[in-house]
């Protein structure tokens, strides 16, 4: 399945959630398993963003709708990148 990076920043509404019951960080990853994505790991970060997750999903359609959902909630803002597989993209610059 392809890999994408998650990148997340809390709104005060999610930091306040996340203050309260700090276990809704598990549930939102159950939610997302449950609408097709595969959480490969997941950061608490420092900086301009709050989390960091790798997560893979069979398609970007799937990615975008998850974001989208998430997004909808009014509690996180995510920025979703596509990642490569170093080997990968190392081996399309092959002749």
């Amino acid at each position: 399945m392809p890999t994408y990076i998650m990148l997340s920043r809390l709104t005060d509404q999610g930091a306040e959630t996340i203050k309260e019951n700090p276990a809704r960080i598990k549930a939102v990853d159950e939610e997302m398993e449950a609408l097709g994505l595969k959480i490969v790991s997941q950061y608490a970060v420092l900086g301009p963003y709050d989390f960091v997750n790798i997560v893979e999903a069979p398609d970007n359609m799937t990615i975008a709708r998850v974001s989208a959902e998430l997004g909808s909630r009014g509690s996180v803002r995510v920025q979703t990148l596509p990642a490569v597989p170093i080997d990968e993209f190392i081996a399309n610059f092959k002749s």
